[in-house]
């Protein structure tokens, strides 16, 4: 019940449609009731030689003098029943088609308006949380509950919700009438009450939980969806393709399973209320019978009191439906409002300061990080203390797994410190709004990140009012110039998902033209040309070189033909900074740096070694 107000809770921007529909459907069903009203007079009147003319009796209730006669609604010229029935059935039947297409209109409006903020919501959460959000939490869940799970609520919230407000307001009006006409022989219904609200009770509950597990099982399967076409190159290497398809059906296999067991828990509401129906004509014929024989009903009037009846029996019977559509949109909303309120990591403080620009001073103060797994922290980074002044470059060098990359993250807040603090010109990066603190830090990684888009967009990504002789200038720094113009569209070029048209050099430089856009005054590469060809990595050297220019840059790079060059170089080893020097001062120190240095490099300076599987080998005792 808490999940469903909270999806009601949606509705509030949109009340004004909200209640208007309301009114509309209540208009509609008071007509629907109204037009079953009219078989009465249809019988006693208009087909009754011997009716008076001056009395179209729409109903009398019971043991009263109570009527209403429709002459007395019309005006006095319609005095023949036939053509009063008739304008009122037409009349009726075109105001309450008015009204039933502005609420249906009215009812999906504020019903697509509410899924629409669920959904922006749902996604600007999941944006906004931190790194190890993303770790948790598979691509293919993630995608699924933006778009299967918000779409079951969907469908709950716009068209079952407009049909159940029509049907709910029908049934009322219904047993109004029933009510009136059928006096005595109504209460006979009450005796199906606690059967249809019990049985319908069970069965939503059921529907809530199977639909849940029939949802995580689509979520299975986007997952293997996602990983097998972005990992694509890799299947057909390995000639996985049976293995994947196996893994796929599989999966497929579970979902139509969970989906059958929904199907069976949904199915059993429409025989259920069937079978009561038809107990329920069965006995209101029975008492008819009896009162049409004592004088006690005309046949006018049970014949109207059983068509109500009958026309009762459609709401009531969608009703168990509407109801297991609204469980389901239940069960679909708990993994929405699971993520929308899960507690980030990285939170930004309340009055948090606004960084205005980067005056020259980044520090490492005693810096611990763990990451958390099955309930434990390991720890990666053991006080960690390093000073960056403002155009300076600082290289990062050691093993895989030493902790570089974490390093320079907890930077830009992608992670927070678990002990120690970093600060930037004297303000702990907590202090710092999360948006201010990035908008100074750039970023250049050995996984390039382009979208499916144009040329010019990858390059200005987030800017689209740059003017494009800032674009070309970047791509030029870049040396990305050349390339672009010789493709079909230039600038206006579709590079395919993660920039799958270009080459990886190519790749490197338009992300690098990216961050030089952006001018960020703080400059993070994370190997950004470890996985190029001796071509390619020297054409984006060239682009780093321009990049790097009046920037204060961190550099991790494996190769020391990379960072020989930077105004100093750290070791880190197993989470702590062994060595500290610029490149000519670590060879003299004769530690760990030199070593590998001459291991890179050997004696005649021609030998290329990947400093990774250096560093790992000396660990391991074998270098």
């Amino acid at each position: 019940m808490k999940r469903m107000l909270r999806l009601l809770g949606y509705m509030r921007p949109y009340v004004l449609y909200t209640l208007l529909s309301v009114l509309l459907t209540a208009v509609v069903a008071a007509l629907a009731g109204f037009r079953l009203l009219l078989i009465k007079p249809i019988i006693d009147n208009v087909l009754s030689p011997v009716a008076a003319p001056d009395k179209v009796l729409v109903f009398v209730i019971p043991h009263t003098h109570y009527s209403i006669n429709l002459q007395a609604l019309l005006p006095h010229r319609f005095h023949n029943a036939w053509t009063v029935v008739a304008v009122a059935l037409v009349g009726s039947a075109i105001i309450k088609s008015i009204c039933d297409y502005l609420g249906t209109l009215l009812a999906n409006k504020a019903g697509f308006g509410m899924i629409t903020d669920i959904r922006n919501d749902l996604y600007n959460s999941v944006l906004r949380r931190s790194t190890a959000f993303f770790q948790r939490h598979t691509t293919g869940t993630l995608i699924s509950t933006l778009i299967n799970d918000v779409e079951r609520v969907q469908s709950a919230m716009t068209t079952v919700l407009s049909d159940f407000l029509q049907q709910l307001f029908t049934l009322i009006v219904l047993i109004g009438v029933v009510i009136v006409v059928g006096g005595s022989m109504a209460w006979v219904l009450l005796l199906f009450i606690p059967v249809i609200v019990i049985s319908t009770r069970k069965v939503g509950r059921s529907v809530r939980t199977t639909t849940r597990r029939g949802q995580d099982k689509l979520a299975e399967i986007q997952n293997i969806v996602q990983e097998t076409i972005s990992g694509n190159g890799i299947v057909k290497a390995f000639g996985m393709e049976r293995w994947e398809m196996d893994r796929f059906r599989h999966a497929a296999d579970k979902l139509l399973t969970a989906n059958m067991r929904s199907v069976a828990v949904q199915s059993i509401s429409s025989p259920l209320m069937d079978a009561l129906g038809s107990v329920a004509i069965a006995l209101v014929l029975l008492l008819g019978r009896n009162r049409i024989q004592h004088g006690g009903a005309t046949v006018g009037s049970f014949i109207a009191f059983l068509a109500t009846v009958i026309a009762l029996y459609d709401p009531v019977r969608k009703m168990p439906t509407y109801y297991n559509s609204f469980q389901q949109a239940v069960g679909a909303s708990e993994e929405i409002f699971k993520f929308i309120d899960e507690q980030d990591e990285v939170r930004e403080r309340k009055r948090a300061i606004a960084l205005k620009s980067f005056g020259g001073l980044i520090e490492f103060r005693d810096v611990h990080f763990g990451y958390e797994r099955d309930g434990k922290t390991k720890e990666v980074l053991h006080g960690i203390s390093l000073t960056v002044r403002r155009g300076e470059v600082v290289a990062l060098v050691g093993p895989s797994g030493a902790g570089k990359s974490t390093m320079v993250n907890l930077l830009p807040r992608f992670f927070d410190v678990t002990d120690g603090a970093i600060l930037l010109d004297e303000h702990d990066v907590r202090d710092l709004t999360i948006a201010s603190l990035r908008k100074q830090i750039g970023k250049v990684t050995q996984e390039t990140v382009l979208f499916n888009d144009t040329v010019r967009n990858n390059i200005a990504y987030g800017q689209p009012d740059v003017p494009m002789e800032r674009i070309e200038a970047a791509a030029k720094a870049a040396l990305a110039h050349d390339f672009i113009l010789r493709m079909p569209n230039g600038y206006d070029t579709m590079i395919g998902e993660r920039g799958a048209r270009l080459s990886g050099g190519e790749r490197q430089r338009l992300a690098i033209a990216r961050a030089i856009l952006k001018d960020a005054p703080i400059l993070i590469l994370d190997e950004a040309t470890s996985a190029l060809d001796t071509e390619s990595e020297a054409a984006v050297q060239a682009a780093l070189a321009n990049l790097m220019q009046g920037r204060t840059v961190l550099v991790i790079a494996h190769r020391l033909s990379t960072v020989r060059r930077a105004d100093r170089i750290a070791v880190i080893e197993r989470g702590s900074v062994t060595e500290l020097g610029s490149h000519d001062e670590l060879l003299a120190l004769g530690g760990m740096y030199s070593r590998l240095y001459k291991l890179q490099f050997g004696q005649d300076g021609v030998l290329d070694v990947d400093l990774g599987e250096v560093v790992a080998a000396d660990a391991e005792g074998i270098a």
